[in-house]
Parts: C-alpha cells; sequence; structure tokens
C-alpha cells in the first residue's frame, strides 16, 4: 500500500507526463487558446499539490487521508474550478455572441445593406419569416433568396 506522499508523487509525476504530451500537440497543431487553457489546468493541478502539502495530516495522525465531505469537496474542486473557467472563457461569450445576432436578424429591415457569411454584398429588397430577398451588384435586376440564418452582419459606412 502507498503512502499518501507516494501516491501525490506518483500523480504529479503523471500528470506532467500527460500535460507534456498535450503541450507538444498543442504547441505543433492549435493555437494561443489551448495553450492559455493549459497553463490554467496545470495551474490548477500544481495549486492544489501546493494545498496538500501546506495542510499537513489532518488530526495530526500521521499522514492519514482526510475522510468525509473535506475529502469530496477536495477531489472535485479542480473540476468545478475548470467549468467556472470554461464557462466564463466559452459558454457566456457564445450565448451572448448568438443572442446579439438573434436580435440583429430579428430588426433587419429593407434598404439596410448586409452581408452573407458566404461573403455576398447585398441589399435587402424583400423578407419573409426564413428567406430575404437580397439586391446584388451594380444591376439592379440582380436579385438572390438566402436564408435568414445566413446573414452575418449589416454593412456600416459604405
Amino acid at each position: 500500500m502507498f503512502t499518501l506522499s507516494e501516491r501525490k508523487h506518483c500523480y504529479i509525476n503523471m500528470t506532467n507526463r500527460i500535460l507534456g504530451l498535450l503541450w507538444y500537440r498543442v504547441k505543433k497543431y492549435l493555437g494561443c487558446f489551448l495553450k492559455a487553457f493549459l497553463y490554467v489546468i496545470y495551474f490548477l493541478t500544481v495549486f492544489t499539490d501546493v494545498v496538500y502539502a501546506l495542510a499537513g495530516s489532518p488530526g495530526g495522525d500521521g499522514g492519514a487521508e482526510p475522510q468525509g465531505i473535506g475529502a469530496l469537496a477536495s477531489s472535485f474542486l479542480p473540476l468545478i474550478l475548470i467549468f467556472v473557467i470554461f464557462y466564463f472563457l466559452l459558454i457566456r461569450p457564445q450565448s451572448r455572441k448568438a443572442k446579439e445576432h438573434k436580435q440583429m436578424l430579428e430588426n433587419l429591415k429593407k434598404g439596410d445593406k448586409i452581408i452573407t457569411t458566404g461573403g455576398i454584398y447585398g441589399i435587402i429588397e424583400d423578407f419573409d419569416a426564413n428567406t430575404i430577398t437580397l439586391k446584388v451588384g451594380i444591376k439592379d435586376d440582380v436579385r438572390i433568396k438566402v436564408g435568414r440564418s445566413y446573414i452575418a452582419g449589416i454593412r456600416s459606412g459604405e
């Protein structure tokens, strides 16, 4: 049976190996956001190990593991912190952006200059619940229908 300090040492080594492999992949293939996320995960794992090291043995009984609700809370704390970070960095901004896009689609009117997600510039001529008819190009006789959800935004300054 391993002691608490041996298990912590094994946990730290395993965590460092896994994070090292992930760091290599992220550095090779992905961007800055995932690097920052790995920094946060690494900080959380190191921080929890420091907290365990500073806490000492509970009750002074020579290295016994904490039991009860304290052990449960301390084991789920990193997961909870990661979820909170994900919420504030990914979920909340994405839902805010989706809400703004939905509001922009509801406020469209005839004559608005828009751009589609495919990169087509046009002026709204007519619309119904699901489609929008755009005047495209220099001549007024070129019209296309696009789905309402394919409108990327309203052009300004042109």
